[in-house]
């Protein structure tokens, strides 16, 4: 009523010439009672569905149970909607994205909003202040820093400059399971454990060069990398409660180990910088990302602990989801012996006129769709991160008709995304057979359809690493499909790999993968 009697005042203070005055007067009261109008209306909105059963202090948290990932499946089947579900985990309010129509809200329509991540006391002291680009918030830090990776660091071009090193990775692989497969009897290899030395030799070659290994630095950043994991992958009691924590000792506890892992990375970091600037200039095709960083230094406005935050991203997501991802997919196919069976065919009919090669190159996986299928559903089953990272929404946002309210953490549920049977047939079933095309290529749009597939994320957060993780594992499945036949130690009959998970920031085999090879 008090709207339609300021708009008709206006009306008639227009119709009989009254004064300047009068009219700014009414048009002021007009908007002021139109803010007003809009402000009641948002707070009328209601906020995301929640599970009942909130309790003080610690919110919903009893209901997540230590396979978080399916707990939250299970509680936004019962009470989410539309896949939007919020909880309220300790003191912090958490919105759970479980479907695709709303990862295409978030990630998409309102990607400016949710682009920033949630601030965390362990992230800022190992990334220096999060000055890296995976956890730094929105802005123009952030902005500048992405066009850096896909601008020169992580380019198709620059990526294809390391296929070298990569190759040689793999031929050292290769000769060690050869070696195993030549003693009598033939012993099980630790496939978990070469895998996860394969991708972390391949990280550390492209970001120090060919002197990786010089002192143990490979075995050195594989450690620091498995500490990082650790430490932001499991509960953070500063970033659930706060205020708690603050006037607590496990915020000093969190800190001193944050502190004493930085001075870790900090002194290895240090002597690497310092051998790279008095090593002189090298050529394009031989700049390893520190030569890199250092030469665009000036140009991107960088500090030596903006280079060195970078660098920690590197190792951390280099190694981590490569790994896991190779790993999940040979656990897969010595489940799926069909499937085992049709990738070596394709692998294998590579060959030079009928002569064996000495090993699958790079050159020689464009003409393989099945392994790149498969390699495609062991990421929809098994994505590394099944959360992705944590976004942060910025400000006031409506989605369906609820409100988010600024300063809510976001989690995608990327591993719900994968599995749910409205979007996918056999969900839970291994079927690369699912990512090819009529024509037997294979789909080559990673986010897949209707944001159903996001194991790299999408929209402004989505990963920037995919051409050098994809690089990495496809060159490595190739040729040990190529190269042996493969068994699982003492297998009986019906049995198989066990495929028993454990939940962090990324998701982990509890088991070994312990596998018998033959020479092929």
């Amino acid at each position: 009523m008090a709207l339609e009697a300021a708009h008709h005042y206006l009306q008639l203070a227009v119709a009989h010439g009254t004064s300047t005055q009068a009219v700014l007067l009414a048009v002021l009261l007009l908007l002021i009672i139109r803010l007003t109008s809009a402000r009641k209306h948002k707070q009328q909105l209601p906020p995301p569905p929640s599970p009942p059963g909130k309790l003080p202090i610690i919110g919903h948290l009893h209901l997540i149970g230590p396979e978080t990932h399916i707990s939250i499946r299970e509680l936004d089947a019962k009470y989410g909607s539309n896949g939007l579900m919020l909880l309220r985990v300790g003191a912090t309010p958490t919105l759970f994205v479980s479907s695709p129509s709303a990862a295409e809200a978030v990630l998409r329509t309102h990607d400016h909003v949710f682009a920033s991540r949630p601030p965390s006391m362990a992230a800022d002291i190992i990334r220096y202040g999060s000055t890296d680009i995976a956890f730094a918030p929105y802005g123009e830090y952030w902005r500048q820093g992405r066009k850096l990776l896909t601008s020169h660091m992580l380019s198709a071009k620059k990526v294809q400059t390391f296929r070298h090193g990569r190759q040689e990775e793999v031929r050292l692989v290769m000769d060690k399971i050869r070696a195993a497969a030549a003693t009598v009897p033939r012993t099980a290899v630790d496939l978990s454990e070469l895998l996860s030395g394969y991708t972390n030799d391949v990280v550390c070659r492209a970001v120090l060069g060919p002197a990786h290994r010089k002192e143990g630095r490979n075995r050195l950043f594989s450690e620091l990398t498995e500490i990082n994991v650790a430490l932001l992958g499991g509960f953070n009691f500063e970033d659930y409660f706060p205020r708690i924590a603050m006037a607590d000792v496990l915020l000093r506890l969190v800190s001193v180990k944050a502190k004493r892992l930085n001075k870790r990375w900090n002194d290895v970091f240090d002597e690497l910088i310092h051998e790279h600037v008095h090593s002189g200039e090298k050529d394009e095709n031989s700049e390893d990302f520190i030569d890199l960083l250092l030469s665009l230094k000036e140009e991107y406005g960088l500090t030596t602990d903006n280079i060195k935050a970078i660098l920690v991203d590197m190792f951390e997501a280099g190694i981590e989801t490569s790994y896991l991802t190779l790993e999940y997919g040979m656990a897969e196919l010595m489940n799926n012996r069909h499937i085992l069976t049709k990738l070596q065919k394709e692998v294998r009919m590579c060959t030079n006129g009928g002569k064996k090669l000495d090993m699958i190159r790079e050159e020689d996986l464009s003409s393989m769709p099945y392994l790149k299928a498969t390699i495609k559903e062991t990421l929809r089953l098994h994505p590394p991160a099944p959360f992705l990272l944590p976004h942060f929404s910025t400000a006031d946002c409506k989605i369906d008709g609820y409100l988010i309210p600024a300063k809510t953490r976001v989690l995608v549920n990327a591993w719900a995304l994968g599995r749910d049977p409205s979007f996918w047939e056999k969900p839970e079933d291994f079927m690369p057979e699912r990512f090819l095309q009529e024509d037997g290529a294979v789909d080559t749009q990673m986010k897949g359809k209707d944001l159903r597939f996001l194991p790299f994320g999408f929209g402004r957060r989505i990963c920037p690493g995919m051409n050098f993780g994809f690089a990495t594992m496809e060159v490595m499945l190739a040729n040990l499909m190529y190269h042996f036949d493969w068994d699982v130690p003492n297998m009986k009959e019906g049995a198989g790999v066990d495929m028993a998970e454990s939940f962090g920031l990324t998701l982990r085999r509890k088991q070994k993968l312990l596998l018998v090879p033959r020479i092929f």
